[in-house]
């Protein structure tokens, strides 16, 4: 990857930030501090990292988006009230509240999570789908993403040969959220199963 950028430059940095956020083989937590790194070694510049990383964000994002947009609510509320979904406990309902909780209160969570590993990316299919205006959703993700890349390609800079361990706190940071976000997952997957999908699946038998 250090070959791959030293040679292709401000292009490699931002596709492989693109291919990352829309299917993450290699993380940011380790292109980012790389990228800054090559900076002091090569022709690169710190800004123009910083632009090249963000654009490949931003591009990588509004991929997602066009998936969430395509994947509509009218799609989603059908297939959640499919029996197989209500045997869940899902409901066409609870489509429309999650819904309608991001087109009021939730468009701001497209900022804060461009900063948040795991699901920085995947932000942007709920934001589809919520038909979120595309101004917003452009100007939410650049600032993250901006934010993001900046933090990330400053201390490689910083650290200069010691990049590596930048990259290896900042990934053992982020597979501490991921693990927490994991858990309170797994807690609200079993409170669901006990207060909707059991009463659901009592109710289909009687």
């Amino acid at each position: 990857m250090e070959a791959f950028i030293d040679q292709f430059g401000y292009l490699a940095v931002g596709a492989l930030i693109l291919i990352e956020n829309v299917f993450p083989p290699i993380p940011s937590e380790v292109i980012l501090p790389l990228s800054g790194f090559l900076t002091t070694t090569s022709h690169l510049t710190l800004p123009g990292a910083i632009v090249a990383a963000t654009a490949g964000s931003v591009l990588g994002a509004f991929i997602l988006y066009g998936i969430g947009r395509v994947i509509s609510r009218e799609r989603l509320v059908a297939f959640f009230e499919t029996r197989p979904m209500r045997l869940l406990g899902f409901t066409g309902a609870d489509v429309e509240r999650v819904v309608g909780w991001f087109e009021t209160r939730g468009q701001l969570s497209v900022l804060l999570c461009r900063c948040v590993p795991g699901v920085r990316s995947l932000i942007s299919i709920p934001a589809g789908t919520a038909r979120m205006g595309v101004g917003r959703f452009t100007l939410y993700t650049l600032a993250g993403s901006l934010l993001w890349n900046t933090v990330l390609c400053g201390l490689g800079a910083a650290a200069g040969d010691a990049w590596h361990n930048v990259a290896g706190s900042v990934a053992w940071a982020s597979d501490v959220l991921k693990l927490a976000v994991v858990a309170l997952l797994a807690a609200g997957a079993c409170w669901w199963v006990v207060r909707r999908a059991v009463p659901a699946w009592r109710e289909d038998r009687a």
